[in-house]
């Protein structure tokens, strides 16, 4: 699809699919709000594998992709929707590897230690450790970043590397906006601390699931046959738009209120007024995930 100025609103994958051999998808809030499946999105990337596409999840949880899996089958997300799931916690899994003969001090809730499952890890205070791993918020329903300020004063003092296991700022969970680990190490970095990022924008996770999604496919997958889709302008347009891929936009997750799909539907000129606005453009933007209108 060539970048045009304007994206072009679609009323869902049908009339995209023809043009790609691999969609790189999301997870929350587009396959699901942290509550419930939304079914026509497992429906639509069903229909793309049945016509011989591939799909890989590409998330920014700071879980390994097998915890995901288990937990997508919690909210039934559909198993035929996707070949495999590549996640910022296996990439931090592997930054944890590099790292096993250092101190760890771990930021986040207990839900998130099964990125640390099986490895030789040692733990310790901020005062103790060599790096620390941020998965998130310890209670995301009522904490901000300030709340850890102190925690960051002295870990900028020791000059710790941060791992930064969700690079989200925030996620939809039901109807609420809840902030993400990528919150905390923002505002660690404005602090002039060291970050290190493991999900998208960045490139290692694109890289990550490109090369996946070749293994399965048995041949290298050309950029231009490869459609990111996603709810966030940070993480999944600006993402895809880094690694030089297409992207679709789904309107009715994090960004839905701005675009006022609560309200109603898509509404050509507002939603084209408020890309202006944003620092990067996807080629194509639809109400929700779904295969046709």
């Amino acid at each position: 699809m060539t970048l045009s100025s304007r994206p072009a609103l679609v009323e869902g994958l049908q009339p995209l699919a023809d043009r790609y051999d691999l969609v790189l998808c999301d997870v929350w809030g587009v396959l699901h709000n942290g509550v419930k499946a939304y079914d026509a999105a497992g429906e639509a990337l069903t229909e793309f594998r049945n016509r011989g596409g591939r799909v890989v999840l590409v998330s920014n949880a700071p879980r390994p992709g097998s915890a995901v899996g288990v937990q997508l089958d919690g909210f039934r997300v559909l198993r035929s929707a996707y070949d495999a799931i590549v996640t910022s916690g296996d990439l931090t899994r592997l930054a944890i590897e590099e790292r096993l003969d250092k101190v760890v001090h771990h930021i986040g809730p207990p839900r998130d230690m099964p990125v640390y499952e099986g490895l030789d890890v040692r733990f310790g205070s901020i005062e103790e450790a060599d790096y620390v791993v941020c998965s998130g918020f310890e209670d995301d329903e009522r904490e901000t970043a300030e709340d850890y300020r102190l925690r960051l004063e002295a870990m900028l003092k020791r000059g710790l590397l941060m791992v930064c296991a969700n690079p989200d700022l925030v996620v939809e969970r039901g109807n609420v906006i809840v902030p993400c680990a990528g919150a905390i190490a923002l505002a660690y970095e404005e602090m002039g601390g060291d970050v290190y990022y493991a999900g998208k924008p960045h490139e290692p996770i694109y890289e990550k699931a490109i090369a996946v999604a070749a293994g399965l496919n048995g041949r290298e997958i050309p950029k231009d046959r490869v459609l990111a889709i996603g709810d966030a302008i940070r993480t999944d347009i600006a993402g895809a738009a880094g690694f030089g891929i297409d992207s679709l936009l789904i309107a009715r997750g994090i960004h839905a209120e701005e675009l006022g799909v609560h309200r109603g539907p898509l509404v050509s000129q507002h939603v084209q007024d408020w890309i202006d606005l944003q620092p990067v453009r996807p080629q194509a933007i639809a109400d929700v995930l779904s295969w046709a209108a």
